[in-house]
C-alpha cells in the first residue's frame, strides 16, 4: 500500500442487544474526529445499528427507531403452532420459534420497509448462519429487513428465516464478532465493537431459559473467535469494548442513553491510536 493511499477502515459491531447501543456513541465520537467508515459489518442485534448507519439514519433518530423496534413486546406474542410440535412431531419445522416473528416483523417493516443494500451509503454486510450447515452467511443484497430478521433469529426464540434459497439463523451461532468478514474484503484497519451477552440471574419463563442458553454459548464462542483473529493479525484491529458499571439486560432500552455514552467513552480513548493508523 503507498504512503498517500488512504488505508481502509471498516466497523463491526458484534451481538450484544441494547449493548449495540454503543456503536451510536462510537459513531458520535469518530465523527467528531472526522474520521470516516469504509465498510460496515453486523451481526445480531450489531446488524440493527450498522442498517441504520449505513442507510444514513441520524443518531438521534436511530435511538427513537431502536426503542420502538427492540423491547420485551417483541416476545410476548407465543407461536402456538411450533410449541405444539414439541408434543405433536408432525408439526414441527425447521422454522422453529417459541415466539412469533410477526411482532418482531411489523417493526422491522416499520422501520426499514422496503430499503435494500442499494440504498445504502456506506457498503454494508449483515451477518447471519447458515441452519444446514453452520457456516457463516454474509448477506450484501436484497432487503435489509431480510438480512437483519434473519441476523437475529435466536435459536428456539424465532424461527430460522429464509433469504434466498438458504434457511438462516442468528449470525452469533456461527461467529459474534465477525471481524474476518473485514480482513476479506480488505481493510487495513478494523474498528471491533463487541459485547458480553447479557446472562439473566433469574429464569422466570421457557423464552427466558433459551436467551440464557443462547448467551452462555455466544460468550464462550466470542472471546475464542475475537482472540483467534486479533492472535493472526491479517490487519490491525482496534478493539473498543465499552465498560458499563451496571448490569445491561436484553431489553433495558430505558439504558440505550448510558450505552451510547459509554460506546463514545471507550471510542474517543482509542481516537489518537485511530488517527497515527491513519497518518492523520
Amino acid at each position: 500500500m503507498s504512503a498517500s493511499k488512504k488505508p481502509r477502515v471498516a466497523l463491526v459491531v458484534g451481538s450484544g442487544s441494547v449493548k449495540c447501543a454503543a456503536a451510536l456513541g462510537l459513531w458520535k465520537s469518530l465523527d467528531k474526529a472526522g474520521i470516516p467508515i469504509d465498510m460496515l459489518v453486523g451481526c445480531s442485534g450489531g446488524s440493527l445499528y450498522t442498517a441504520g448507519m449505513a442507510l444514513g439514519f441520524s443518531v438521534d433518530e436511530t435511538i427513537q427507531k431502536t426503542k420502538m423496534l427492540w423491547n420485551e413486546k417483541v416476545t410476548e406474542q407465543k407461536n402456538w403452532r411450533a410449541l405444539a410440535g414439541v408434543l405433536f412431531p408432525k408439526l414441527f419445522n425447521n422454522h422453529f420459534g417459541m415466539v412469533s416473528e410477526k411482532p418482531l416483523m411489523a417493526r422491522l417493516n416499520s422501520v426499514f420497509g422496503n430499503k435494500t443494500f442499494n440504498d445504502t451509503k456506506i457498503p454494508l454486510t449483515i451477518m447471519a448462519t447458515d441452519f444446514q450447515s453452520g457456516e457463516s452467511v454474509p448477506i450484501t443484497n436484497g432487503k435489509i429487513v431480510d438480512a437483519i430478521r434473519a441476523s437475529v433469529a435466536i435459536p428456539f426464540v424465532w424461527g430460522a428465516h429464509k433469504v434466498g434459497e438458504r434457511l438462516l439463523i442468528d449470525g452469533s451461532v456461527s461467529d459474534p464478532m465477525p471481524v474476518d468478514i473485514a480482513i476479506k474484503e480488505g481493510a487495513e484497519i478494523i474498528l471491533a465493537m463487541g459485547f458480553q451477552s447479557p446472562i439473566s440471574p433469574k429464569i422466570k419463563s421457557i423464552s427466558r431459559y433459551a436467551f440464557h442458553i443462547n448467551s452462555l454459548i455466544t460468550n464462550n464462542l466470542y472471546q475464542s473467535n475475537f482472540s483467534f483473529h486479533s492472535a493472526a493479525h491479517h490487519a490491525e484491529i482496534v478493539p473498543i469494548f465499552p465498560d458499563f458499571d451496571r448490569p445491561i439486560r436484553l431489553f433495558d432500552t430505558d439504558q440505550i442513553p448510558y450505552v451510547i455514552e459509554q460506546g463514545e467513552k471507550a471510542t474517543d480513548a482509542q481516537i489518537p491510536y485511530i488517527r497515527k493508523l491513519l497518518n492523520l
